[in-house]
């Protein structure tokens, strides 16, 4: 059932390697990749409660000793705080130029510890184990890493690919719904963007992906990070095409900021919410027909998703606001916002020729439907 995806960057290219039951063969996989047998690993407390002895003991198999860190699980730990307590327990670690560090967590711990992992030394190599479905086929793939700001999120970072991606699609099993469906918004995001083939078949396939199908499971993890190598080989620092991959996220990011980046709002919600809203907004501006933003909202509601800010709990600021909150954007370029828009259902573009009112209308649409709901 193992599948492996290459990610063609030269001499920085890598392998993601999908499939369930990965860890216990980990020891065999990094031994080649190593000075000597030992590797520093972050994670958080959680993943570290689930997983963490069976990460050792495949390391074990290989004679890789390993010491971790875990660190508190959330957002909240994706800031300079904990970032300068993980960066300072390598160095106590006397992690090498040399060495490798292994990223275990969710997307939170890949951008924190690959960042860690970039600024080093000026540059260790770090390894991608991610145990969520939005880090297996998103964040642990193309290099993006950082931390947030008080300004935003991941304004402080840097590109820094990994050297190997194991993606475990076993480790999955431990996620609630809620957190296995945040993953889901980035997936079906795929398929909104790029393929619509792909979209057709999350479909069908969507409701035995999450109730455990493991077939469809890494079916689905595949096509995503295909999909994303592919981006990321044609436009690695996101001068072009990669901004194709923030579809939804403008609207994502004003929203988690609203929210203050906790329980309120998963990222993955917000990611679903933001498609939903592109969709609608495309729909407005007469990019695609009326169907098409009823036909993503009708996909995620069956799946049992947030779909619009009525579902997201508690009140929010007026659209003005909103519309504020997305110039802190990193997808702001000359002062304007640039949306990733679609044509129909897999044909997303990039514009920065959006007219405020336009977004304005349909943030205002959507709050008036939250107020009455």
């Amino acid at each position: 059932m193992e599948q492996v995806v290459h990610v063609p960057l030269g001499d920085r290219a890598y392998d993601v390697v999908i499939g369930p039951d990965l860890l216990a063969g980990i020891g065999a996989r990094l031994k080649p990749m190593l000075r000597r047998r030992r590797v520093a690993v972050l994670t958080d407390e959680t993943v570290a409660s689930h997983h963490l002895d069976a990460l050792r003991a495949g390391l074990a198999a290989a004679e890789i000793e390993m010491e971790a860190l875990a660190l508190p699980p959330g957002e909240a730990t994706k800031g300079w705080p904990q970032f300068t307590r993980a960066v300072e327990w390598l160095l106590e670690q006397k992690v090498e130029r040399n060495d490798i560090v292994i990223a275990f967590g969710g997307g939170v711990i890949g951008d924190l510890a690959g960042f860690a992992a970039a600024v080093l030394r000026r540059g260790v190599r770090f390894v991608q184990i991610p145990t969520s479905l939005l880090a297996q086929v998103d964040s642990s793939v193309g290099g993006k890493t950082g931390i947030n700001a008080p300004q935003g999120k991941n304004l402080i970072g840097a590109f820094h690919q990994p050297s190997l991606v194991l993606a475990d699609t076993a480790l999955l099993g431990t996620l609630t719904a809620r957190d296995f469906l945040a993953g889901y918004g980035e997936v079906v995001k795929y398929g909104l963007l790029g393929d619509a083939a792909f979209f057709d078949w999350l479909e069908t396939n969507g409701p035995a992906l999450a109730a455990g199908d493991m077939d469809a499971r890494v079916e689905a993890v595949r096509r995503s990070v295909q999909m994303k190598a592919d981006i990321v080989v044609r436009d690695e620092t996101e001068q072009g095409d990669r901004a194709l991959l923030n579809l939804g996220h403008t609207f994502c990011h004003a929203l988690e900021a609203a929210t203050g980046y906790g329980d309120r709002l998963l990222h993955g919600e917000g990611v679903a919410i933001g498609c939903a809203l592109a969709f609608e907004l495309s729909s407005r501006m007469g990019l695609c027909s009326q169907e098409d933003p009823s036909r993503v909202r009708a996909h995620l509601k069956e799946m049992g998703m947030k779909t619009d800010l009525a579902d997201i709990p508690g009140d929010l600021p007026d659209a003005a606001a909103l519309l504020e909150l997305m110039g802190q954007d990193k997808k702001v370029v000359d002062g304007q916002l640039r949306f990733i828009l679609a044509r129909g259902i897999g044909q997303a573009f990039v514009t920065s020729d959006v007219p405020r009112e336009a977004v304005l209308e349909v943030l205002q649409d959507a709050l008036a439907d939250k107020t009455a709901a």
